[in-house]
């Protein structure tokens, strides 16, 4: 069963610059390192893309991208699991993450950006995840603010 974890984070740029930030090629491997030190993702970011988030290993989420709003919101839908450079088909370990979600939300106010991200996840990832985002979100903010 999927519990939502919420995390938000102020940071002193625009929120364009947040943006680039969260899903910039040179960028987004910084900071979901945290989650897989190779980790990298094969997408356009594009409404109704597929994304394949990954590790080294070629394992990791099939998901698609079910909202965009540049530099707003970028919605991510997880749709199964990829292993080694193969789509799984739906089973009893794939199945618990279908259809969760991951919400990216940016709101700016004078140039402080406040970054609040939404996550579904499973039960015994829920702590995993509360220490391993706040860590990837410190390091959006230092990205951000210091680039």
């Amino acid at each position: 069963m999927l519990q939502r974890v919420n995390f938000k984070v102020e940071i002193s740029a625009e929120k364009s610059k947040v943006w680039e930030v969260l899903w910039g090629a040179e960028t987004y491997p910084k900071w979901t390192k945290v989650f897989s030190e190779d980790s990298q993702v094969k997408t356009d970011w594009q409404e109704g893309s597929k994304a394949l988030f990954v590790n080294g290993e070629g394992s990791g989420m099939v998901s698609r991208i079910y909202k965009r709003i540049t530099n707003e919101f970028m919605g991510i839908e997880h749709l199964g699991m990829f292993e080694k450079g193969i789509e799984l088909p739906p089973d009893e370990k794939t199945k618990d993450w279908l259809g969760a979600k991951e919400d990216y939300t940016l709101t700016e106010v004078n140039a402080l950006t406040t970054l609040e991200v939404g996550l579904d996840t499973i039960e015994e990832y829920q702590s995993y995840f509360e220490k391993t985002f706040v860590e990837a979100l410190q390091i959006v903010k230092e990205l951000s603010e210091n680039s």
